[in-house]
Parts: structure tokens; sequence; C-alpha cells
């Protein structure tokens, strides 16, 4: 089973950039989209080889938004965390499927000043708590632009961006709680490397450089780990700041 996530910052845009040749191309059983920002009835998007679409949009139109594309059909589908504060910005998606959960997140930015940095801690710690609730019933793979960057290998900069947004000691802090509780980061399973980014900024011809960072994952519960075949980066796809990530298990 092979799955792709990706930030595509604007799925409208996107599709003019080669979105549907990349699907084509890599084939996978599951590809989940963040920052869709767009309804699915703005969106002319033809996929017939995955003819299950899940759509979580936000209520501010042009903001925001996930989704899931997918050859079989899920069990089960939630949206959002169970929170009401947590709501209306269509960040998370859960599908069921008969041997795990796969849930789809755009975690929210501290934003510049880190003025929603005490609500991020807040968001961190409702995120774990609705991972591990459904790990005690089946294993989890979770993905996505989780806004924070883990280490200092994960970021091209690391001193001078200690107390800005994605690498404060707090959001790092939140990503060592989702290791620390058992979940896997497929990624450094097979490369401990820096270098490896999945964001870039548009300014200062950063990507061709690659002056990045890397704040998009795919985790899993340790019970999957010994199914997981591989764990990738897809940096020369182009059409978004962030490229796509992705995993395959043994099924």
């Amino acid at each position: 089973m092979k799955l792709i996530s990706w930030n595509v910052n604007g799925i409208r845009a996107i599709m003019n950039k080669g979105f549907s040749e990349f699907i084509h191309s890599e084939k996978p059983d599951i590809v989940c989209l963040q920052e869709t920002k767009a309804h699915p009835d703005q969106v002319g998007l033809a996929l017939p080889d995955y003819p299950h679409h899940l759509w979580h949009s936000a209520q501010k139109k042009g903001y925001s938004g996930t989704a899931i594309f997918t050859k079989r059909a899920p069990l089960s589908v939630t949206y959002d965390l169970a929170d009401e504060e947590h709501r209306g910005e269509g960040r998370v998606i859960t599908a069921e499927f008969p041997d795990h959960y796969l849930i789809n997140c755009y975690t929210p930015n501290s934003q510049r000043g880190l003025t929603r940095l005490s609500y991020r801690q807040q968001w961190d710690a409702a995120f774990l708590h609705h991972l591990k609730t459904l790990e005690a019933k089946k294993p989890v793979i979770f993905c996505g632009d989780l806004n924070v960057a883990h280490t200092e290998i994960d970021l091209a900069h690391p001193a001078a961006n200690r107390k800005n947004a994605g690498f404060t000691d707090e959001e790092r802090a939140g990503f060592d709680k989702l290791l620390s509780s058992g979940f896997v980061d497929t990624f450094r399973e097979f490369n401990k490397n820096g270098g490896n980014y999945t964001w870039w900024s548009y300014m200062f011809n950063a990507r061709a450089k690659n002056i990045g960072w890397r704040i998009d994952y795919f985790c899993i519960s340790p019970s999957l780990r010994p199914a997981l075949k591989s764990a990738f980066i897809r940096p020369a796809v182009l059409g978004s700041d962030h490229c796509p990530v992705g995993m395959e298990l043994q099924q």
C-alpha cells in the first residue's frame, strides 16, 4: 500500500501545474492533501482511479482545508478534533479502514510573532489525544503538514530560527511527545541525514539553494513498523512551496 501526502498550497492552482500527471506516475493507493483552499464544487478534479473523495473545507473561503482521495472505500469518516475550539478550519480528516485509521492533518501555524503559539500547544495536546484514542482500537497512520521541524537537521538554518514559528522549543516538544508516545517518524527510519526538506520559502531562491525545512511527515503506530517498506520525499516535484512525501507498507 502506497500513500502520498502533499500540502498543495491551493488545489485549483496545482491542477495546472502537473498534479494529475504526478498522481498518474506515482500511482499511490491513497492521496492526502493539505491547504486545499477550496470547496469541492469549485474544483473540476478528474481522478478516475480514486472513486472516493473526502473533502474537509474551512468555513473561511480560500483558507486551509484538507482532502483524501482513495481507491478503497473507508469504513467510516470523521472530521475535526473533538473540542469545539478546534473546528471550522478544515484541518483533520480521519478515515477508518479495516486494519488501521488514517488521519490527514494540517496543523495550525504559530504565526509570525508567535501570536498563535498558545493555541498551537492546545492543538498539539488535543491531536495526540485523538491519535491515542484511535490507537486503542487499531493501528494509526497520520500524515500531513505538521508545521514543525523536529530537530536541527530538519531545517537549513536552525540557529537563526530558534524562536520562529515551526522551530520553537514548545512546538518541538509537541513532536517529541508524539514520538515518546510510540509513534514512528517513518522517513527517519530510512534516512538520518540533514538536507532533506519538504518546504522552501518562495523568497531568496530558497528552493534552488535547498534552504528549506522538513515539516511534512508520515508517522505510524509501532505495530505497523514491521510492515514499513519505504518512506520518501519528492523534492523534484514542483507546483507548491511544499513537495510531496510518502511511504509504502507491505500488505
